[in-house]
């Protein structure tokens, strides 16, 4: 079984993505398991070296490592530039803070001496997406690895070159054979493995359909999961914002990997008193913006990474116009090569409209007005998903509001990211569980309690 790997700035066909044998399989969770013996037993600074080096590889080879994923999924390459340098940063923060936030806790007890210890477990799963192939990569690789963990790594079977480039970098610095390993499966194979008793966790990053039946089956076996789900991330407008700031913000938010982003601003919910003022501000950026190929520096959004992807973005923005939005900008499906969606902008989006229940999954901008911060926040919170949220007030008032956002995480007056530093995961169908910061590392480690009499 193998999948077209598609340009999607031409539509032209680049390989077809293998998959590995069952014979191949087996190869491959032996030496994850074999590596594991000998890895759980390094120090703190043998696996820093490791992590270091790898990082150091990455921003050496920046200019080769960049072109792969506007090659095979469309990102703009000077985004492709900053996933690859963002990553090297992800293994470089937690090879100099894995050993801090694994420290043991002690607790008082009756013990003359009681406390946690943090062990790793074994070979952890990582099923990736396309549209960071680098980033989650190394936000499921790099904390699980300090930890002592070693990880099989399941990503999109379209992006085949950037997976095996992420494994073979491990491999170009010495890294120990097998701690980190690419493992190209159909759907077929995933149950296997994640039965397999040589693997003890499982991290994904995808779908809420994707996410269910993984935890399904992790959750049958008794094997902790960590699930990032995506989400219709809400940013709130408020009356008293930087509204040029605000506007800024949200239409780099939106739009980033031609709006392709979990993370990405997609319902922008504005206090009817700014309502019309911010709206024009959207516009007038939004339209500024270059569509075109990937591989040009001055290309802001590119394609969709499939064309599957954006017909059912372009059936979102029709069936929204249809229950009566108005369409301010694109909306139309382009002539020509390549799965290009131009910028769109629907504006008076209401509760229950497609694109305000549906994540939008690509560069359509949804605006929604509500008549003050109390029903923005109801209409936030009216969502079946719960990543992130942003919120654009005086900052005080802002983070008091966060407190009543059912979301994971809040920027306020800022720009939703992802951070080594800080926690990233959603709650209801967003997913379960953290990746990053501190709490990332602790997803996939034993909390050994020692009692000493």
């Amino acid at each position: 079984m193998t999948v077209p790997v598609i340009n999607p700035a031409t539509g032209e066909k680049l390989q077809d993505s293998p998959v590995l044998n069952a014979a191949a399989q087996e190869v491959t969770l032996v030496r994850a398991r074999e590596a594991y013996n000998s890895w759980k037993l390094t120090s703190y600074a043998e696996r820093a070296e490791v992590l270091k080096a790898v990082a150091a590889k990455m921003r050496e080879d920046v200019e080769t490592l960049a072109p792969l994923m506007t090659l095979e999924m469309g990102k703009p390459i000077k985004e492709a530039r900053s996933e690859v340098l963002k990553s090297a940063w992800c293994a470089e923060h937690y090879a100099e803070q894995a050993e801090a936030y694994l420290s043991s806790l002690t607790l008082e007890s009756d013990a003359s001496h009681s406390y946690v210890q943090y062990l790793p477990l074994g070979t952890v799963l990582g099923i990736l997406p396309w549209n960071a192939p680098f980033w989650l990569a190394f936000r499921f690789c790099a904390p699980a690895l300090m930890a002592g963990n070693t990880c099989l790594m399941k990503h999109d079977l379209h992006v085949p070159a950037s997976a095996q480039a992420i494994a073979d970098l491990f491999d170009q610095v010495g890294a120990p054979a097998g701690i980190m390993q690419n493992m190209p499966m159909d759907n077929a194979a995933i149950e296997r493995v994640i039965r397999d008793p040589r693997v003890q966790a499982v991290s994904l990053t995808g779908s809420e359909k994707a996410g269910s039946a993984v935890a399904a089956i992790a959750g049958s076996e008794i094997k902790p999961v960590v699930l990032e789900l995506g989400g219709s991330d809400a940013c709130i407008v408020l009356a008293d914002a930087d509204l040029e700031k605000a506007a800024d913000t949200i239409t780099l938010s939106r739009i980033i990997n031609a709006g392709q982003s979990c993370i990405a601003a997609k319902r922008i919910i504005v206090e009817a008193a700014v309502y019309d003022q911010l709206l024009a501000m959207l516009k007038e950026r939004l339209a500024r913006l270059k569509l075109g190929d990937p591989a040009e520096e001055s290309t802001d959004v590119g394609p969709m990474a499939r064309d599957d992807l954006r017909q059912n973005l372009h059936r979102q923005v029709t069936e929204t116009v249809a229950a009566g939005a108005r369409c301010l900008l694109g909306g139309e499906l382009p002539e020509g090569a390549g799965f290009f969606y131009p910028v769109t902008l629907l504006a008076d989006v209401k509760p229950g409209m497609t694109a305000a229940v549906e994540e939008t999954f690509g560069p359509v901008a949804v605006v929604m007005k509500a008549a003050d911060a109390d029903e923005a926040i109801a209409m936030a919170n009216d969502s079946r998903y719960g990543l992130a949220a942003g919120v654009w007030t005086e900052r005080h008032r802002g983070e008091q509001l966060a407190r009543r956002l059912e979301v994971g995480q809040v920027a306020v007056n800022g720009i939703v990211k992802t951070d080594p530093r800080l926690p990233s995961g959603g709650i209801k169908c967003s997913g379960l569980g953290r990746e990053l910061g501190p709490q990332g590392i602790h997803e996939f480690v034993n909390a050994q309690q020692i009692w000493l009499g």
